[in-house]
């Protein structure tokens, strides 16, 4: 087959732009260095017949419908609403924090003169950070914003970023929700479900086209020479490895999931729980939650997260660092000036935390020649 584009990459950004380049008549050739298509996102049956996701756990969730009803093409949907507990002193809390968190931690007392306070304040219903808790003059306020500062964000920041809030970027700590509310979900988007039949059947579904060729076990630095300079590529790999890394590598935190099997039906009662004060892991994910898989035993992954080092381990987060910006804007605008015709994309083309929607609307956008 004669290639028009070259993608790098099988995950959700890299199949979309595929799918789209080939649905309009392109020929496309689509190389990954892993073993298997899905990039992180990808999922596999265990002998026990449940669902695990090999790179943490995954969930969609979008008010995009545009997004939604284009993946909707490759899976049927198992409705999945996500709810996340944390270990605070003990108990098992509802994160975000909310009216139902403060009820449990706090005393009765105080707990309703804190919800009253939050009511009055911000109206029932409605979102406020710990950022404008910590700065309010009234003194239980504050101590809410300190504690949820405290108890559920600092320290779980130290682990999962080897670093303090404010030394990763001000505004993550600004973003740090606490609603008004009882509303126990972690997200409150419109559609939040799994594909029916996992993440790496509906990529595979995506890239089942006849104008598309997959190699996998295929890094890009093996068939580089062989790829006409003029060729359209769109790269969803690492914008640093592909420039060699002549400006230096561009830093990641990298998780490594220790996974455990269990004769027992559930080890938690969701699917994550974070552990933001205590032991050396930041969570405990538990698959079988997701698509409501029937078996005696569970499977569950202890997450640790570290520093990314080159041929050690995987690049799963881009650290948020002016620094860190800096220099993944000198790769990008060398990219502009000596590869016009490479596009780069996804969490590490671009350097940039993306949720599964968010990826596939940039990769729907660049497809289509609009900018995202």
């Amino acid at each position: 087959m004669k290639y028009d584009f070259l993608v790098i990459g099988s995950g959700i950004s890299g199949a979309t732009v595929a799918e789209r380049l080939a649905s309009s008549g392109k020929k496309v050739l689509v190389i990954d260095a892993k073993s298997h298509v899905g990039g992180n996102c990808y999922d596999f049956r265990d002998p026990n017949g449940i669902c695990v996701h090999q790179y943490g756990t995954h969930i969609f969730h979008t008010n995009d419908k545009t997004v939604w009803d284009y993946l909707s093409r490759f899976t049927q949907w198992h409705p999945y609403t996500h709810k996340v507990l944390a270990q605070i002193d003990g108990a098992l809390i509802p994160i975000p924090f909310n009216l139902n968190s403060i009820r449990q931690v706090f005393p009765p007392t105080m707990a309703t003169r804190l919800e009253e306070k939050l009511v009055d304040e911000f109206g029932f219903g409605a979102r406020t950070t710990i950022l404008e808790l910590r700065q309010k003059s009234d003194p239980d306020l504050k101590l809410l914003g300190d504690y949820v500062y405290e108890k559920v964000f600092l320290h779980y920041t130290l682990k999962q970023w080897g670093m303090k809030p404010e030394e990763l970027d001000p505004a993550v700590t600004a973003r740090v929700p606490i609603f008004v509310s009882r509303d126990d979900r972690y997200f409150h988007d419109k559609y939040q479900a799994i594909p029916r039949e996992g993440y790496t059947a509906m990529i595979q579904k995506m890239l089942d086209h006849p104008n598309i060729e997959l190699k996998l076990n295929t890094p890009f630095s093996a068939i580089r020479d062989t790829i006409p300079p003029e060729m359209p590529i769109y790269s969803t790999g690492s914008i640093d490895e592909f420039f060699d890394y002549s400006f230096g590598i561009l830093p990641y935190r990298s998780v490594r999931f220790d996974f455990v099997e269990y004769a027992q039906e559930f080890f938690q009662p969701v699917a994550c729980v974070n552990y933001p004060c205590n032991y050396d892991f930041t969570r405990i994910g538990e698959y079988k939650h997701f698509l409501n898989d029937k078996s005696d035993k569970t499977v569950i992954s202890f997450e640790y997260s570290s520093a990314f080092e080159l041929g050690q381990n995987e690049r799963c987060y881009p650290i948020s660092h002016p620094q860190n910006a800096e220099l993944y804007n000198r790769y990008r605008d060398e990219a502009q000036k000596k590869f016009p015709n490479v596009h780069f994309l996804g969490r590490l083309g671009d350097y940039k935390y993306y949720d599964m929607d968010k990826a596939v609307a940039r990769a729907l956008a660049l497809t289509e020649g609009k900018s995202a």
